[in-house]
């Protein structure tokens, strides 16, 4: 008696096997809120100055927040690989869909992230420019904003409608998580990309009143998603005892 009241005493349930996976996703997707946020109000002098390039400029101020953009892009990568070998037992295809979305949306981000350091390369190596010179570097900073604006669209504008699709059709169909989560990004994803196309025909801009309510529901989505897979891990699910 003693000894099978000892032995129940040491019994502990088997560990999750897909926790670790679960936390490193939920903490990349929040690393990806942390990130975005300062990195886009750290660039904003570049991205809302004409004639930056030729201004004293505030660059210490412009690297840190493509420091921070660049944080985002491994980030969103990172998201996709951790829970990879986990929801790749619900569909291989879908999985690895994620994962290319995510890279996809990372090497965008990287363009934009070099564009601006561009700008802040020649605004430091032709400093003192005047008259044509001038008037030709302010137009080349320009192009190269410009750039940059366009990857801001093409990255995270039109990818994470995608992601959230990708992604939380696998945790829906799984079960992983609550299937209230995946439906917020369900209905905001074709909001997001109606709202971005009309940015990409010319008709509103990014920065528009109902581009910015547009990204609510997927920006809901993602929060809830990391903070419950950080906090909570994966809901028991066939493929949570899956072995591959």
């Amino acid at each position: 008696m003693t000894t099978t009241t000892s032995r129940a005493a040491t019994w502990r349930a088997p560990a999750d096997p897909t926790r670790n996976n679960a936390r490193a996703a939920g903490i990349f997707y929040l690393i990806t809120f942390i990130s975005s946020i300062p990195a886009l109000v750290l660039i904003s002098p570049v991205l809302n100055d004409a004639d930056y390039i030729v201004s004293a400029g505030q660059d210490n101020r412009v690297l840190w927040g493509c420091f921070f953009d660049l944080v985002n892009a491994v980030a969103a990568v990172a998201t996709a690989v951790a829970v990879y070998p986990v929801v790749k037992r619900q569909n291989g295809s879908l999985a690895l869909g994620f994962v290319t979305s995510r890279m996809f949306e990372a090497a965008v981000i990287v363009t934009g992230v070099v564009s601006l350091l561009a700008v802040v390369t020649l605004r430091q190596d032709l400093a003192g420019a005047t008259g044509a010179d001038a008037a030709a570097l302010t137009t080349t900073g320009q192009a190269l904003v410009t750039v940059r604006d366009w990857t801001f669209l093409f990255g995270p504008g039109f990818m994470a409608p995608v992601n959230a699709i990708l992604f939380g059709t696998l945790l829906y169909k799984s079960g992983l998580v609550p299937r209230a989560l995946p439906m917020m990004g369900f209905v905001g994803a074709p909001l997001l990309l109606t709202a971005n196309l009309f940015v990409f025909f010319g008709h509103n801009s990014q920065t528009s009143a109902w581009t910015m309510l547009a990204t609510l529901p997927v920006a809901a989505w993602e929060l809830s998603v990391g903070f419950y897979m950080t906090v909570k891990g994966f809901k028991p699910s066939p493929i949570t005892s899956a072995t591959d």
